[in-house]
Formats: C-alpha cells, sequence, structure tokens
C-alpha cells in the first residue's frame, strides 16, 4: 500500500509540475522541470511507475499527439528503469533521461510537431531537435534533478522509508 502511495505521489507531481510549467514543458525546445524526478528512482523503486503514469498523465492532459503520450512515456519508462539500475551512481542515472529522450522524444517531437505534414524529412532538423531536447533534458536533471537527489538522500530516513 506504502509503495502505491509513493507512486501516486511522484505521478501527481510529475503532473503538476508538468502542467503548471507547460509554456516550457512541450516542444522542439523544452526545459521540463519535472524531469528533475528522474533521479528519484535512484531513491526508490516506487518512482519507475510513478514517473511512466505522471508523464503519460502530462502528455495526454497537455494535449500531446497519440503517439507522443506513448512514446514520451515510454522514454520515461526506460529511463527510469535504467535510474534505478544505476542507482549506485547518481551521475550516470541522471544520463538515461538525456539519452533516452534525446533517441526517442526528439524524433517525436520532430515528426509530431516541428515538420509538416507531406514534407521531405529534414535531417538536419531532425537531429537538432533530439539534440535541443536531450540538452533540455541534461539541464534540467543534472542542474535540479541531482541536487534533488542529494537532498532527499539525506533526509531518506525521514520521508522514504
Amino acid at each position: 500500500m506504502r509503495a502505491m502511495v509513493r507512486s501516486g505521489m511522484i505521478a501527481a507531481m510529475y503532473v503538476a509540475l508538468t502542467l503548471i510549467f507547460q509554456p516550457i514543458s512541450f516542444g522542439a525546445i523544452q526545459f521540463r522541470i519535472a524531469e528533475a524526478l528522474m533521479l528519484l528512482p535512484v531513491l526508490t523503486v516506487d518512482a519507475v511507475p510513478g514517473l511512466f503514469v505522471g508523464c503519460f498523465l502530462a502528455n495526454l492532459l497537455g494535449g500531446g499527439v497519440w503517439f507522443d503520450v506513448v512514446l514520451g512515456s515510454i522514454a520515461t519508462l526506460l529511463a527510469a528503469i535504467f535510474a534505478y539500475k544505476w542507482r549506485r551512481m547518481p551521475f550516470l542515472a541522471a544520463f538515461s533521461a538525456v539519452l533516452f529522450n534525446g533517441l526517442i522524444v526528439g524524433p517525436v517531437v520532430y515528426f509530431a510537431y516541428v515538420r509538416a505534414p507531406g514534407s521531405p524529412v529534414l535531417m538536419g532538423v531532425l537531429l537538432s531537435t533530439a539534440l535541443t531536447v536531450a540538452l533540455g533534458e541534461l539541464a534540467v536533471c543534472y542542474a535540479l534533478g541531482l541536487p534533488l537527489c542529494y537532498a532527499l538522500r539525506r533526509l531518506r530516513g525521514k520521508l522514504l522509508d
């Protein structure tokens, strides 16, 4: 029961942060504040389903196209799983979100929101979109996520156990 409550709270925080900061949470250049929570699997496995559900709901409520909702959520799930696997190395755990969002969400953003239907695929624009998504993720995870993780780790016995 406790694990489900933790997962639900994490999902709710992810949705709230994404929607509160909606103008910078979506698009080709994004700085999704909620992605700072991607370091929570370093502290508890309960964060993995919470992040997945939170991302799914945030993308759905934020008006994403169906393949953005689905693939973006899968990218978050993969990143959360790897963050948990790499929990003893928080700097590497943070990179999992950068990697999966750059590789999956970058192209999704390009095909869903940047490229006009019927127009040719422009590889330079596709790659730059993937790069901007990855760079935004890098900034959030390392500038916000890691300090959050270290602060919560100090409070772990009081908050998470």
